[in-house]
Order: C-alpha cells, then sequence, then structure tokens
C-alpha cells in the first residue's frame, strides 16, 4: 500500500505530465481505424519502481479510443487504478457500479481486484483519451481481459 503522502504527489505528477505528453502524442500517435469495435491504443509515458514504496511499480499512460472503440470487459490485477479524463466522453462501469459518462475532466478509480465492465468511448465521431495511473505490484501484469464478472 502506498502512503497517502506519496500517492498523492504521484497523482498530481501523472496529471501534469500526461496533460502535457496528450499535447505532443496528438501528432505522434499513428491514425487509428475508426471502426465501431476498434481497440483503444495505449502509449506508456513512464513506468518505475517506486523507491519508497518496495516491490511497487507507478505506471501512467495515454489510453486513445478512436470514435465508437470500446476495450474488451477487464481487470486490472491488484493495481491501484486512477483514470482521468483529457479528452472526449468516456463511458465505464467497474464492478456492480452504474454505467456512467465522464467528460473532460473528471475523474475516478479503481481498487486492486476490481471488474471493469464497459470502457468505451461514447462517441462514433470524436476521439477520447484517458490518462491512466496504475500503482501495481512490480511486475504484476496491468490489465487481462475478464469477461465474467
Amino acid at each position: 500500500m502506498v502512503p497517502s503522502r506519496i500517492a498523492g504527489p504521484l497523482l498530481a505528477v501523472a496529471v501534469l505530465a500526461g496533460a502535457a505528453a496528450c499535447g505532443s502524442a496528438n501528432g505522434s500517435m499513428p491514425a487509428a481505424s475508426t471502426a465501431p469495435s476498434s481497440p483503444p491504443e495505449v502509449n506508456v509515458l513512464l513506468q518505475q519502481a517506486l523507491p519508497n514504496a518496495e516491490g511497487k511499480t507507478f505506471t501512467s499512460q495515454i489510453v486513445d479510443f478512436p470514435p465508437g472503440a470500446a476495450a474488451p470487459p477487464h481487470r486490472h490485477g491488484q493495481a491501484f487504478v486512477y483514470a482521468y479524463v483529457l479528452q472526449g466522453d468516456v463511458r465505464s462501469q467497474v464492478d456492480d457500479q452504474p454505467v456512467t459518462t465522464f467528460h473532460q475532466g473528471q475523474n475516478w478509480s479503481e481498487q486492486p481486484g476490481a471488474h471493469h465492465v464497459v470502457a468505451a468511448n461514447a462517441s462514433t465521431t470524436e476521439r477520447a483519451k484517458l490518462l491512466v495511473v496504475y500503482v501495481s505490484t512490480t511486475g504484476d501484469q496491468l490489465q487481462a481481459n475478464d469477461p465474467h464478472s
């Protein structure tokens, strides 16, 4: 478990890094298919072991959802997950919570072991981008598809 005095500054750094990277990523990411079933593209910004939380790794990513894109139901193992909408609108459902549409500037978190049932771009015409931050056990897989609740 990452103490709150560490987690707060890490999330602040991740948001700033993600916002800066989002601007530069716009021109550097390849064009994606706009097919309704196309998966999101993932660009890892930073992944490093936390020096003051032995056995834990910090990872930040930009997840780029082309219009109509959706990720299959999945889990993030025992990672704590924080997601911040950088652009567009993202539909999300975690565990048995209702499906919620998050807009640019909104965020949510997922507890370790949570089942991410819905993760989709709410638009069929505009892109959506998330900054996703993980605090995970070093060496753990960050995402595994899991259609079962």
